[in-house]
Order: C-alpha cells, then structure tokens, then sequence
C-alpha cells in the first residue's frame, strides 16, 4: 500500500502528493469564525474536514510536529454592528461568542488547534505588513486609507481562476473614490467613532483598524512563518479573502507562494436548498447538538467528500445515528487509536471519508473488531456519549426482549415451513407494537420504531 498522502490543491487544479517543507514541522492554517454570532452548520464543515485532516497529519508525522492554526476574527464590521443592537460591549460579545464556537466544536469531536490567534492580538504585526507593502510599492494611502493596489501584483487572480472583470462582477467590491483601481482593496480604515481603534501605520494621524484580509497574512505570518505546507477554508473564501491573501503575503516577503496547497470545502444546503434566514432553514450547531449527540453530526458530516456539496437533511442525520450504533456494537472495547490500513488508504487519497466510512462498514465482522475500535478512536468518535443519548432518546420495546425473540423464533419455524401467511402474521404483529425485524444473511434482528 502506498504510503503517500494526495491532496487536491486548489491553486493546481489538481491532487498532488503532499510532501511538507520540513517534516519535523507540518504546519497548517484554517480560517476560523468571526465570532458575532451561534456558529452555523455550514461553519462546522471546515471545523470536521481540516480536524480529520489534522489527525492524520499527526498519525503520519507524529503528534508533536504538527501545527494547526485556526484564527478567531473578532475585529469586524458585523461584531461592532451586533454589539450596538445588543448594547453589549464588543469584547463581552467577542468572548461570549468565542466559548460558544469552542463548546460546540468541542461537542463535534474536534481537537482543539495547536494555536488559536485573535486578530485583536495580532495589531502590529498587521501594521509592520502594510508599512511594508507600502514601501514596496504594493499599497498606498488615500484618505485616511491604505489601500492594496492589485495591478502591482502580478499573477493577481490565479486562485479564483477567473478574468479580472469577472471576479469585480462577483465580488462585493467596494466603490470608493480613493481607489486607483476598482479591485484594489483595503489593508486599514479609521475607525468610526466607538468601533475599536488603533494607533494607524504609515503616519495616519487618525486611529483605525485592519481590514479583513490582512488579519489571517499576519496570523499565518506571526505562527507558521512566510511560508507554510496548507492553507484551508471553505470554497466561498476563495475570492476574495484567500485571493487577497497570497497577494498580501507574496508582495510582502517576496515569496513565490504563500502556502503549497490551497484546500477548499464545499457548499453546504439545508434539506436541498441554500440555507438562508430568509427561507427559514438557516440551522445553528447549537440547536441541531440539542436534539443530535455530537459523533452523529460529526459522522453526517463526514459522509460526503469534502469537496462536493453537501445535502444537510434529517434523514442523514438518522442514517448516521445507526451506523454509528452498528460501528459501536461492532467493535472490541478497546483499540490503540489509529486507522485500520483500508481506511487509512482511503484518507491518503485526497481525505475520501465516504470510502473510510464503507472500509468501516466492511470491518464490523469478527476479524475487523479491533481494528474498528482502533478506527474509531482514530476519528474522535466516543461511544460513551452515544449510549448516553440513546439512553434518553431510543423507546423502550413495548414488549420484553425476551419475548420479542421468542416471537422470532416463531417467526423463523413458519418461514422454514413455507407458511409465510403465519411469518408476515407475526411480522405485523410486532410492527403494530413498535419492533421493526431486519432479515439478513446473518439472520434476523429487530429494533424499535422512532
């Protein structure tokens, strides 16, 4: 089996074979949320898919030489605006927000990141940037502004893959009368009065505060270096936000690239349409962890690849909820944590959960037990906390265990007598009180009806 790990890189338009720049240091940077507000299923995508991808890195290269970033923006437009609404103040906000995001993806299954900056924290680094851009000729100040000129980049737009006009069209670029350039973009602003300010670079007199871009170029800076092995995020940060990156980043330093690979995750949909507050299905992590123990969203989650669309349903959610079951009562009681090799073929090949989880399903037999248990351990998923939902959630039989199987074994005599009006008689009967018989190969079993 190979041993190689392929990832598709965005840049490339293509997978490639992961080779990181120093082994003894894989590092690796995600966006993370701007904290205003509950976090919503969509943003649970990139928090499953790049933890995955983070416990393999660490299977593969040891747990001490791995580095995961994921940033927490809480400088924003949308935090200032919510904290007035709420007549909170922005670091109250900011706070309250940050430990909801860590106890829901703490619920998921995920392993917190190596690091977790705030881009509050991050305020000179952000400076030191833009004054350099600025004297490499790359920004400009206009207006109390410093503005990214893009026409100074060459290569600007690769990421996207798409004309320039093309990109103007689609994203929300903001008209402003300073701007040399329609796509150019801004690196610091003053601030409002009341929003958060800083002492502004490049002898601005007024204060201010950092555009969004450059937060996650001095983050990735500060705490992988010029430089790095993974950049990742979900499909919709492509442009602008990772585009303007590497523009940051590669201008500032003189890099030819920023990260080697670019790795995106797909759109998530709600019961088959785009999730909006307006149609009414837009679903926080919160409420779907009030009715659904953690491992099942995290399962659900998983069984689509990471770069396709995703369809969240409830069905979904239901299919997971017994396929975790079965792998639980599969599986030895214990295991070192660790891929079985069939799953471990699948995650190298561009992280292919769907063929992980059917590699799974074809270990629930005598020989695959700890095998599976290891696996399991592997993705972070923890029977204690299914049986514990279950314990509140699946009704009890209507009828005691012992006679559900002896009704079976009835059941089973009629069916090898051919007297199958007898089988479907008793098959029914036990419906009508709530057991629900599965025949297999193996044989028959039963469970109770939701």
């Amino acid at each position: 089996m190979s041993m190689e790990l392929k990832l598709y890189d965005t840049l490339a338009r293509e997978k490639r074979v992961f080779a990181p720049i120093d082994p003894q240091r894989v590092r690796m940077y995600v966006c993370g949320p701007t904290v205003y507000d509950f976090a919503h299923i969509g943003n649970a995508r990139p928090v499953i898919v790049f933890d995955v991808l983070f416990r393999l890195l660490r299977h593969l290269y040891g747990e001490s030489r791995v580095t995961y970033v994921r940033n927490i923006t809480d400088v924003d437009d949308k935090i200032n605006a919510r904290a007035a609404e709420r007549g909170v103040s922005i670091r109250d906000l900011t706070e309250e927000t940050y430990q909801n995001f860590k106890a829901d993806v703490a619920a998921l299954g995920c392993l917190p990141p190596t690091v977790e900056p705030r881009a509050t924290d991050h305020i000179d680094e952000m400076k030191t940037l833009i004054e350099r851009l600025v004297a490499n000729g790359n920004a400009y100040v206009a207006q109390e502004h410093v503005i990214f000129s893009v026409p100074s980049m060459k290569g600007y737009g690769k990421l996207a893959n798409r004309p320039l006009d093309e990109m103007m069209a689609g994203a929300r670029v903001d008209v402003a009368p300073y701007k040399r350039d329609p796509l150019d973009f801004v690196l610091w602003k003053p601030s409002n009065r009341g929003d958060p300010s800083w002492e502004s670079p490049c002898n601005i007199r007024t204060p201010g505060r950092p555009g969004w871009h450059i937060e996650c170029s001095a983050m990735s800076w500060k705490h992988l270096g010029e430089s790095f092995d993974i950049h990742g995020g979900g499909i919709d940060l492509v442009f602008p936000h990772h585009e303007n990156e590497i523009a940051q980043s590669c201008c500032a330093f003189h890099t030819k690239v920023m990260a080697n690979f670019w790795m995106h995750n797909g759109f998530l949909q709600v019961e088959g349409e785009k999730m909006s507050k307006s149609v009414g299905n837009f679903v926080i992590i919160r409420d779907v962890l009030a009715d659904w123990p953690g491992d099942v969203v995290r399962l659900a989650m998983l069984s689509s690849h990471y770069r396709q669309p995703i369809n969240w349903t409830v069905k979904g959610l239901e299919e997971a909820e017994k396929a975790l079951a079965g792998f639980f009562d599969a599986a030895s009681a214990d295991a070192e944590p660790r891929p079985a090799p069939s799953v471990l073929e699948a995650l190298l090949d561009d992280i292919n959960t769907p063929k992980a989880i059917a590699e799974m399903h074809a270990l629930k037999n005598a020989a695959g037990r700890r095998a599976l248990a290891g696996t399991l351990g592997f993705f972070g998923f923890r029977p204690e906390e299914l049986k514990a939902w279950q314990a509140d959630h699946v009704p009890e039989p209507a009828l005691p265990a012992v006679e559900i199987e002896s009704r079976i074994a009835a059941r089973n005599a009629a069916r090898k007598a051919k007297d199958f009006a007898e089988s479907d008689r008793i098959r029914d009967e036990l419906a009508k009180l709530g057991v629900v018989l599965k025949d297999s190969k193996e044989g028959t079993t039963w469970e109770v009806a939701r």
